[in-house]
């Protein structure tokens, strides 16, 4: 399987606006200021260390979510209730600190006859994951992008994260984590449809 594309519409940056050189220039420019002797042997490589890393953890930006969930199935056999798929981890980052979030995310929702292979649900998280990010409007995305191209009865989402622009600078709080939800359809519409999702995800944390 390709990878997907990068979305058109302007979504992602294009790859020829910086190159490595100027990017591992960047990263030379950061260690000065931060006090570290750039000539140093431990440091030779670490520009380009740090551009690699970026490619990888930023590679959202390169990807259609929506093309993940292209592929559907249709021979269910009339199932048509809940699916969830809960505790996909997750590794992000902070769009105003550019510092790690890490976390977990619950996907579910109720298929009108037609479902998607449960690992695409993980890939759309990633997706959305590797760019900067606010952890609410990722939450958004994730679940929109579910709706608009698998047009199911609903689409329940609950993001949990640990930002680590919180827990290692500012107030430096450690242990404190953030949830983010966000409903659509029926999920939003019947209490007991979004009871049942927070009961199969066990959001109270009582595992």
């Amino acid at each position: 399987m390709t990878s997907p594309k990068k979305p058109a519409g302007g979504t992602a940056p294009a790859d020829h606006a910086v190159t490595q050189q100027q990017a591992e220039d960047a990263v030379r420019v950061l260690l000065q200021w931060a006090g570290e002797d750039i000539t140093r042997e431990g440091l030779q490589d670490t520009p380009k260390r740090v551009a690699k890393a970026y490619r990888d953890w930023f590679s959202g930006y390169r990807i259609d979510p929506r093309e993940y969930l292209a592929r559907t199935f249709e021979e269910v056999a009339g199932y048509d209730e809940m699916i969830v798929l809960r505790d996909i981890e997750y590794e992000s980052h902070c769009e105003h600190h550019m510092a790690p979030i890490i976390g977990r995310v619950h996907v579910g929702y109720l298929p009108d006859g037609k479902v998607v292979g449960i690992s695409k649900l993980a890939r759309v998280v990633d997706a959305y994951a590797r760019r900067f990010q606010v952890q609410e409007k990722m939450t958004a995305q994730i679940a929109q992008c579910v709706q608009d191209v698998l047009q199911p009865r609903g689409v329940a989402v609950v993001v949990e994260g640990v930002h680590e622009c919180m827990t290692t600078r500012g107030v430096h709080k450690r242990g404190v984590s953030m949830v983010t939800s966000k409903m659509l359809g029926e999920f939003r519409e019947d209490v007991r449809t979004r009871t049942e999702f927070l009961r199969f995800i066990e959001a109270n944390g009582k595992r």
